[in-house]
């Protein structure tokens, strides 16, 4: 029983030590900026062709 608790605790902080360096990462290199900046062309060509309402 004591086992299982332990092997179900080791499981879990394996998971979170490996999200904690997946995100690192992520912010390390600026990953989630330079992903916004390859969709931001799709984003200019769906939003290009709402039509306004509002004139300036």
């Amino acid at each position: 029983m004591i086992g299982a608790i332990i092997y179900i605790i080791a499981i879990a902080a394996a998971v979170i030590a490996v999200l904690f360096i997946l995100t690192f990462l992520v912010y390390f290199f600026n990953l989630d900026m330079k992903l916004t900046a390859m969709l931001a062309p799709l984003f200019d060509k769906h939003y290009d062709k709402i039509d306004r309402d509002k004139h300036l």
